[in-house]
């Protein structure tokens, strides 16, 4: 069964590769196709819209209402770690926002884990290592 793995888990990362294609080119359509009907998103403390969102209806307002706040930028996925259902992506975000010449240049982790091939549960961490912590991979 280690193919079967392999396959599945390089099916997840083509479809995280192109969930942040799509919320570059704010896409919210296409980001939609690649959930689950019952997506969880969660977003840590201290984010500019920190909480949970549950169901397409949420995540489409949720990530309409944040993807409207940049100017321009992109989330660019760095690397990928799968262990067992989860996926953990570093990203490099470098989003300059509407009316702030500032940008913000971070390095964070999402993770996330799978059902029938769609983003089940997406979920931030401001430290790498916590998203490594999440998926048990040391």
């Amino acid at each position: 069964m280690p193919t079967n793995q392999n396959a599945n888990s390089q099916n997840e990362i083509e479809v995280l590769k192109e969930l942040y294609a799509a919320i570059n080119r704010n896409d919210i359509p296409a980001v939609l196709r690649l959930f689950d009907p019952e997506i969880e998103r969660i977003e840590p403390e201290g984010f500019p819209s920190s909480g949970t969102y549950r169901g397409l209806e949420k995540i489409e307002a949720h990530f309409s209402q944040a993807r409207a706040t940049w100017a321009e930028g992109s989330c660019e996925p760095e690397q990928f770690f799968v262990s067992g259902d989860k996926v953990v992506v570093f990203v490099w975000v470098r989003v300059r926002l509407k009316n702030n010449p500032q940008w913000i240049d971070a390095h964070i982790a999402d993770g996330f884990t799978f059902r029938n091939g769609k983003v089940i549960q997406m979920r931030t961490f401001v430290e790498k290592q916590q998203a490594l912590n999440w998926a048990g991979i040391k």
